[in-house]
């Protein structure tokens, strides 16, 4: 029996059909499990309006903090870089997670990392503003895969539909909670605050700057007392925001006195978790 060959052009077909079927069937690449752009057990709203063309989503706070110069984190672990664009996004962050995958972060009134630097989820990228086109502090958030924007999922569970104004829809964050984000607690403090060398006021060192600020562990020292009646033995040790000349900010201590929730001798983060002992 003569065997029976198959033309050139058939073949040719047959191939460009597989080809095509094999690129059509891939399955897109996972989605990180992203996480809230905000520190852990902040509450922020939320609100989309049709200018945002990548299913952005706008989101400002809400649970008696302030927005403006609250940290900005990162969603989930990449590589971040810095752009400025002062005429629609301001200074803003993209952070590359790979597969594919990338968020934005506009408007921020400053950055915290590097461009080009590896970055941890929750870690944070930059502080929240209104720079560029932007009509007062918010943070503009974006999901993107290959370049399209997606519709905003955090911890796996989608925030569509959008709403269009704020007030109605509300997230709270577990970016960075306890166990995370490399060990730091986040909390919130409500004045600028010395930080010493040690559990007491014998050797300032700098200034924590009020807001949101994180905290790796809590040691029993110096009370600090106010004339009405509230006080505090813990202290939080930290990173100061601002170094006096000779001295040393990284890993100071800052009273517990100065946090905005709970009460005397507590000293726990924005989430209610006890802050651990150093």
């Amino acid at each position: 029996m003569r065997a029976r060959i198959t033309p050139l052009g058939t073949l040719l077909a047959l191939v460009a059909g597989l080809l095509t079927a094999l690129v059509t069937t891939t399955p897109a690449q996972a989605a990180p499990l992203f996480k809230a752009p905000y520190p852990c057990g902040q509450t922020w709203t939320y609100s989309h309006h049709s200018a945002e063309v990548r299913q952005a989503l706008d989101f400002v706070r809400s649970d008696g903090g302030a927005t403006a110069g609250t940290p900005v984190l990162a969603s989930a672990s990449g590589t971040a870089y810095r752009y400025s664009q002062p005429t629609g996004a301001g200074n803003y962050v993209v952070i590359d997670h790979g597969g594919g995958w990338k968020t934005y972060y506009f408007h921020l009134s400053a950055y915290s990392v590097a461009d080009g630097a590896a970055v941890a989820q929750g870690q944070q990228i930059g502080t929240t503003g209104s720079t560029g086109n932007s009509s007062g502090a918010h943070i503009h958030y974006e999901q993107l895969y290959n370049g399209v924007g997606q519709s905003i999922v955090i911890n796996g569970v989608s925030l569509a539909p959008y709403p269009g104004s704020y007030g109605s829809r509300f997230l709270t964050s577990d970016n960075g909670c306890s166990g995370g984000g490399g060990g730091k607690y986040w909390v919130d403090t409500f004045a600028n605050a010395t930080g010493y060398a040690q559990a007491n006021t014998n050797d300032p060192q700098g200034v924590l700057n009020a807001g949101t600020n994180y905290v790796y562990c809590k040691v029993w020292g110096a009370e600090v007392r106010d004339g009405s009646g509230n006080y505090n033995h813990w202290w939080l040790r930290t990173d100061l925001d601002t170094v006096y000349a000779g001295k040393n900010g990284r890993g100071a201590y800052v009273s517990a006195y100065y946090l905005s929730r709970w009460g005397n001798d507590e000293a726990r983060d924005n989430n209610g978790t006890v802050i651990p002992n150093c």
